[in-house]
């Protein structure tokens, strides 16, 4: 009876084996962490009932951090994870928000929004491949950019993004 399932479970392993992750070493790399204010405001025939209320976005600011480094028009930080900050747009008034509310919608309130969106680019013989990454990624490239230290990255399914970036021991 369990020989059946044979079959399927060597292909799955098979296509995990293709699609598993890879790495590679990067000598020269540079981590951004872009972090965003933005405000909304949800929208609904009924706020308290309706599961997937319409979503408006009003003003946003955004700083690129470099490499830890503080960025050019940074106000806040660094933060309890050294991210620096732009300024906080301004809240819309009551009229916008009124503005773009629908017949039988009602409004909530702005609501500041808060985002952090990491890359990780590194040069891979003449060309420079950009991915997303995650916060430990941007760490380590944090430490290890002053000093220049090689990086091994690991690289997520089908290469799409860097999980993790380790010093490479000399």
């Amino acid at each position: 009876m369990q020989m059946r399932f044979l079959p399927s479970i060597i292909t799955a392993l098979t296509t995990l084996t293709l699609t598993s992750c890879s790495t590679t070493t990067a000598e020269q790399y540079e981590a951004t962490a872009l972090t965003s204010y933005t405000w909304q405001v949800k929208y609904a025939n009924d706020l308290t009932s309706q599961p997937q209320p319409r979503i408006e976005t009003f003003t946003n600011t955004s700083v690129l951090n470099r490499n830890g480094l503080k960025p050019a028009g940074a106000v806040v930080g660094p933060d309890d994870k050294g991210l620096w900050w732009p300024t906080v747009p301004p809240r819309p008034s009551v009229d916008e928000v009124e503005q773009r509310k629908k017949s039988q919608e009602e409004a909530g309130k702005p609501e500041l929004m808060k985002d952090v969106q990491y890359k990780l680019t590194y040069g891979v013989g003449n060309l420079q491949k950009a991915l997303p990454t995650n916060y430990d990624v941007y760490r380590q490239v944090v430490k290890a950019y002053p000093q220049r230290i090689p990086l091994e990255l690991t690289l997520g399914v089908n290469d799409n993004s860097v999980e993790k970036a380790e010093p490479v021991s000399k």
